[in-house]
């Protein structure tokens, strides 16, 4: 998708979801870890970040989900992500109304984690 693709279907705000499989399990249970990626990722898609990344640990609720959350608010909407212990998956969910390339982004997130393999899913939000 390119950016022209985004201006001439009249969207609103570009969504990708990210899915990171079998990550480096020492950088998502990493706090410190996940922030940096939080600043570069932001950087990289051209992003203002709104305040501070917010990394919470759910160590305490069920093993099948335990892990970091985070979320970055962004002048154009947010960056999110869980990061799943069990099978250290990283989820990543980056809405924005300002132009991004979700390729570049699920590039950079995937040699980031250093994940075995990926996915990602684009949608135009109208």
């Amino acid at each position: 998708m390119t950016r022209d693709d985004y201006d001439q279907n009249g969207s609103w705000g570009i969504l990708a979801s990210i899915d990171l499989h079998s990550c480096n399990p020492d950088f998502i249970r990493d706090a410190e870890k996940i922030k940096d990626f939080t600043r570069q990722f932001c950087d990289l898609i051209d992003v203002t970040r709104f305040g501070e990344c917010q990394i919470v640990h759910f160590a305490d609720h069920d093993e099948d989900v335990a892990g970091f959350s985070m979320v970055q608010l962004i002048e154009t909407s947010l960056v999110s992500g869980h990061f799943a212990n069990k099978t250290n998956n990283v989820y990543l969910d980056v809405f924005s109304c300002k132009y991004y390339d979700p390729d570049a982004a699920h590039e950079f997130a995937k040699k980031f984690f250093e994940a075995r393999d990926s996915t990602v899913c684009v949608l135009l939000r109208k």
